[in-house]
């Protein structure tokens, strides 16, 4: 049967394949769906092969049995037997715990994602549906996931972002041109709670920026973090993304320092490894950048007067106020966040165990050029 003619799908066929592309998580599902939008254009199934990385024989397979009137028929058959395995009473279960704080369970982490609640409902039901699945029967129910809303532009001054911003792309080309001699890293210090300023820290209790609520029904979403904390400092090489990250009982001026002092040690040393002498480091060894938010204990006047002193090497420039999108560090934060959210923890020694995988054992996925969603106007300009 020769395949259809190029432009046979409707407009509506169409949006709605660009719907579900959007929305699908599973990418052997994405494929599908490209695959089909990629013949609507015209384009041969040799080209889409090699474009998408596949097999002739799958295009040729999704061009012909793909229905784009019945996406159903672009999940693998195991999905689809999941989803009928959702019995009346796995649907109950599921809209209470929904309504449920996961305290109440007895969790500490502070919102249900996809993925935990199919985590529980697995434990509690013996069906293990997949996170997609169950974002589907949410919806069909008609809950939605809800991102909560603020914005930093209003509390910026955009004149001293654009000095910063040419600061700061004069000081990577410079560190790209001769990485021998200048190094641009990235520091963070971010917000812990509602009234103080502390390290970047991960909890069981995370502050809640989007949950499953019943459409026309927000629910209040208070932002404890009194439990299960893991304090982090650390920091990153924008050149070639080299991280260091140390785990903190708190954050204070102190600690700060003694992070700091570990740092300058692990530069030197890599210094150190290429053929250099130890004791010409500060003379002849690489200017240091290090860009950081103005928290007060960054700026407490002793530990500034010592790290001019004793990191000779070391250049601090402070982040224009309410610039957290000008810091690439935060979007290893948020990668990371991002992970753990979807997972359950009883414990503060797991998620320790987990991060330390993340952040120092090179495990960690991290999406460099994308935005972050409702975090003021976000748009990293080192990235």
């Amino acid at each position: 049967m020769p395949p259809p003619a190029k432009n046979f799908l409707t407009t509506e066929q169409v949006s709605k394949l660009q719907q579900a592309l959007k929305e699908s998580e599973l990418p052997h599902v994405r494929e599908r769906i490209l695959i089909i939008l990629l013949q609507n254009d015209g384009k041969p199934q040799q080209e889409t092969a090699k474009f998408l990385g596949c097999s002739r024989r799958t295009v040729a397979y999704w061009c012909m049995h793909g229905d784009p009137d019945d996406l159903e028929t672009l999940h693998n058959k195991r999905e689809y037997e999941h989803y009928r395995k959702a019995t009346p009473e796995y649907i109950e279960l599921l809209l209470k715990t929904v309504d449920q704080e996961p305290s109440d369970l007895g969790y500490d982490f502070g919102r249900w994602t996809a993925e935990r609640l199919a985590t529980y409902l697995t434990q509690k039901t013996g069906i293990d549906l997949s996170s997609s699945q169950l974002r589907r029967i949410l919806k069909r129910k008609k809950y939605s996931y809800i991102w909560a809303k603020y914005d930093l532009e209003d509390k910026q001054n955009p004149i001293e972002r654009a000095k910063f911003k040419e600061k700061l792309t004069q000081y990577l080309s410079i560190a790209r041109e001769q990485p021998e001699r200048f190094q641009v890293w990235f520091w963070d210090v971010s917000v812990a709670g509602a009234r103080t300023r502390a390290t970047s820290g991960f909890s069981l209790r995370v502050i809640r920026c989007k949950g499953w609520g019943k459409k026309g029904k927000r629910k209040n979403v208070p932002g404890e973090r009194r439990c299960g904390r893991v304090n982090v400092m650390g920091a990153i090489r924008e050149l070639d993304r080299k991280r260091v990250c140390f785990f903190v009982k708190k954050g204070n001026a102190d600690i700060f320092y003694e992070q700091l002092q570990q740092l300058n040690g692990l530069i030197k040393q890599e210094w150190v490894s290429i053929g250099n002498r130890f004791e010409d480091f500060a003379k002849s060894g690489p200017k240091i950048i290090l860009i950081l938010d103005n928290a007060s204990f960054h700026k407490r006047k002793d530990v500034l007067t010592k790290i001019s002193q004793e990191f000779p090497n070391f250049v601090l420039e402070f982040l224009p106020a309410y610039s957290p999108d000008y810091n690439i560090i935060e979007l290893v934060w948020h990668s990371c966040k991002e992970y753990i959210a979807h997972r359950l923890f009883k414990l503060v020694d797991e998620l320790k165990s987990l991060l330390d995988k993340l952040l120092n054992q090179g495990e960690l996925v991290i999406k460099w050029h994308r935005k972050i969603r409702n975090k003021g106007n976000i748009h990293y300009v080192a990235a």
